[in-house]
């Protein structure tokens, strides 16, 4: 009986330091597991990844870029319309296998020199221009501040993205549509000490040609994006 309760006791004994050795291993587990979500969270904060296309129709299609805005943006913004224009156009031509597109300088003179063209459809602009694809911007808000406070910043640019297919299935139907919105500065209650106008108007603006452009190529973003 002795030796059989000697047995027992051994056995006690080794399930408890297995117990204890399991218990130490699964905490050194879990510190290391730890270690590791967080250095994948670190690298994260500072590397960015690809982000796929929303839209491919631009391969092997001429395309224009229509940009739009109400009088009071245009007249409170004089260079804005031309801007985005450019930076569109030219960033379309650059990322996507298109065949050719209406130089901006072009399409800003055809829209000055073509005052019918509000009237027209877009498959009336697409036909006028010659082009398969036509871009349309409707920029709906475009401010530094609110209004009535111009002692801090709080940038806004909105507006909506379309690409008519002009040889689509449906006439005059967009074949892509989005809902664009960016913000300048991320910090709230940036004034004018801190951050002069010019770079408030650059930095809204280059923010928001790329959620207008990015639809359209693969790119690179934050994992974590500030816009």
């Amino acid at each position: 009986m002795k030796r059989r309760s000697g047995i027992i006791q051994r056995h006690r004994a080794a399930a408890a330091a297995i117990a204890g050795a399991a218990a130490a291993l699964g905490a050194g587990g879990c510190q290391i597991f730890g270690a590791v979500g967080a250095m994948a969270e670190s690298y994260k904060r500072g590397a960015t990844h690809a982000v796929e296309p929303e839209y491919l129709g631009f391969d092997g299609k001429s395309f224009a870029v229509l940009v739009t805005a109400d009088r009071i943006i245009q007249a409170d913004k004089p260079g804005l319309l031309p801007g985005l224009t450019v930076a569109i156009s030219e960033r379309i031509r650059a990322n996507t296998q298109a065949s050719g597109y209406v130089p901006p300088e072009v399409m800003v003179a055809w829209l000055a020199n073509t005052p019918r063209w509000k009237a027209m459809s877009n498959a009336e602009i697409a036909k006028a221009l010659g082009v398969d694809r036509l871009v349309v911007i409707e920029v709906l808000e475009f401010r530094f501040h609110e209004a009535g406070n111009q002692y801090l910043w709080d940038g806004l640019a909105s507006g909506t993205l379309g690409v008519f297919e002009r040889d689509g299935p449906i006439p005059d139907e967009f074949a892509f549509r989005k809902q664009v919105n960016v913000t300048f500065p991320d910090k709230k209650g940036s004034t004018p000490q801190d951050i002069p106008e010019a770079t408030v108007a650059e930095r809204l603006q280059t923010r928001f040609v790329d959620r207008l452009v990015w639809p359209f190529y693969e790119h690179q973003e934050p994992y974590y994006p500030t816009y």
